[in-house]
């Protein structure tokens, strides 16, 4: 519902995440919070992806993981995730949610 006064482009899904600055070196994850969110940056071969930070398995946190090869290792019991899909490398049925990026200027945003 949009509000008086507003239009369309005032009602971007996408909301800061952080300064381009802050992004995850090459072949690196890091966390982020988001409101009352956490969520998983990859940086795999320059590529940037953001997933849900809490692993299927046990709860690790992904952002506190490893990349190894195009995956992202969970730090607790190594599981695997695709940063691209948030599908776990053994079973693509676990998968946690990816969410969509954009960088304006020095901002990168995301859409939850």
């Amino acid at each position: 519902m949009l509000r008086v006064g507003s239009n369309a482009r005032d009602m971007s899904p996408f909301i800061k995440l952080a300064s381009k600055s802050e992004l995850p070196p090459d072949n690196e994850a890091k966390e982020f919070t988001v409101g009352d969110k956490v969520i998983c940056v990859a940086n795999v071969n320059g590529t940037i992806t953001a997933m849900d930070n809490v692993c299927l398995h046990r709860g690790g946190p992904l952002g506190q993981g490893t990349i190894e090869g195009d995956k992202l290792v969970c730090p607790w019991h190594g599981w695997q995730w695709d940063p691209k899909t948030g599908e776990a490398a053994h079973n693509a049925a676990a998968k946690v949610a990816v969410y969509p990026l954009k960088i304006e200027d020095e901002d990168v945003l995301v859409e939850l």
